[in-house]
């Protein structure tokens, strides 16, 4: 288990001192993020043309989703937000220690809920090549649980390199920049809860 220390160095005087320049990692992730929102826009309309193409039959009767059960996924993947979020200002702070517990709890949170996700579909009686609504159900998940799976193994070497090895990049600035990514993905499927289990 890497072991960190409490060290001022790299927290809000290193942030200060560096003035309000934007990190150039901080706006490469950015940009990234801007377009995997059009690749999740491209989806979510997808899913409303194919809604509104087979709108007397959208969900089939085969589809019986577990909405309560999504809800608590949500609400696991919020909280590992929250939880990303109070690593940053640890951080930022110069509290190492604490940043690193906080990002150990997002990564298990994330873990939940990818296995959450992985048990679900198990119990789902459609599949990707069932019908439209499977093509699109599992596309979406789908392609959000991968990006949660990315998430893991990022903020997994992050954890390593910042904590246990050290990095030149300031412990605060770089758990940020994670964060933006995870936050992102967050967003996401808040609108994905709502619209396949809420309004569906």
């Amino acid at each position: 288990m890497p072991v960190c220390q409490d060290d001022p160095v790299g927290g809000v005087g290193a942030i200060q001192a560096r003035g309000e320049r934007s990190s150039p990692l901080a706006v490469g992730v950015i940009i990234w993020l801007a377009s995997e929102v059009m690749f999740f826009a491209g989806l979510f309309a997808a899913y409303f043309v194919l809604k509104a193409e087979n709108a007397n039959l959208w969900p089939p009767s085969d589809v019986e989703l577990d909405v309560p059960r999504a809800a608590i996924a949500t609400a696991v993947l919020v909280l590992s937000s929250i939880t990303i979020h109070y690593a940053v200002v640890a951080a930022e702070r110069g509290r190492l220690k604490q940043a690193y517990r906080l990002v150990v709890v997002t990564i298990a949170l994330g873990a939940l809920f990818v296995t959450n996700l992985a048990l679900e579909y198990a119990s789902l009686d459609f599949r990707l090549d069932t019908h439209a609504y499977g093509t699109i159900f599992y596309l979406l998940t789908g392609f959000h649980g991968a990006h949660v799976v990315g998430g893991l193994v990022a903020l997994s070497v992050m954890a390593w390199t910042v904590f246990s090895r050290g990095s030149r990049v300031p412990p605060g600035e770089t758990i940020r920049v994670m964060s933006f990514y995870w936050h992102f993905v967050d967003v996401v499927w808040i609108g994905l809860f709502l619209v396949i289990y809420v309004v569906q």
